[in-house]
């Protein structure tokens, strides 16, 4: 099995049961066994960000699929739980994307693993240093992720 850094987020509807129904999907795969996942973050929004606050979590995960096959493994997954794309960087029940997959480096129009803006992201950054230490590797600079408000919240996942 490979080992994939998956990012989660949400901020429509109840996002804690959004990120837990993720979760569940993921793991309800034969295909995947989640390993860790990191407590959960509130952030504001990147890009456009006249919308509600998001909550955010990496997970660990080691993997049978292939990384285009988790691709479509993830994009599959937000449709069934409810997932429309209205416009980039918009409101969404629920956003799954592969961070990290082994040490690959694939660059398609497809797939950009590693995922191209996580180093530029403390909601992506912030949680996967809470569990995998060692990616520190990947923070190229430290102000931005400063700059950005991240804050852990009360409730967790359940996984």
């Amino acid at each position: 099995m490979a080992k994939a850094f998956l990012s989660i987020g949400t901020n429509i509807g109840e996002r804690l049961d959004n990120l837990n129904n993720a979760l569940k999907g993921i793991a309800d795969s034969d295909k995947n066994k989640i390993t860790k996942v990191s407590s959960v973050y509130e952030t504001d929004a990147v890009g456009y960000e006249d919308q509600a606050a998001f909550l955010n979590i990496v997970a660990e995960i080691e993997t049978d699929f292939a990384p285009v096959e988790l691709l479509d493994f993830c994009l599959a997954l937000e449709l069934e739980l409810g997932r429309v794309r209205l416009f980039k960087w918009g409101p969404r029940l629920i956003d799954i994307d592969i961070l990290l997959y082994e040490d690959v480096k694939i660059d398609t129009e497809k797939l950009k693993i590693p995922h191209p803006h996580m180093k530029e992201r403390a909601f992506v950054m912030i949680p996967l240093l809470e569990i995998s230490p060692e990616k520190s590797r990947f923070v190229d600079n430290e102000a931005i992720l400063e700059e950005q408000v991240v804050r852990k919240i009360k409730n967790q996942v359940k996984w």
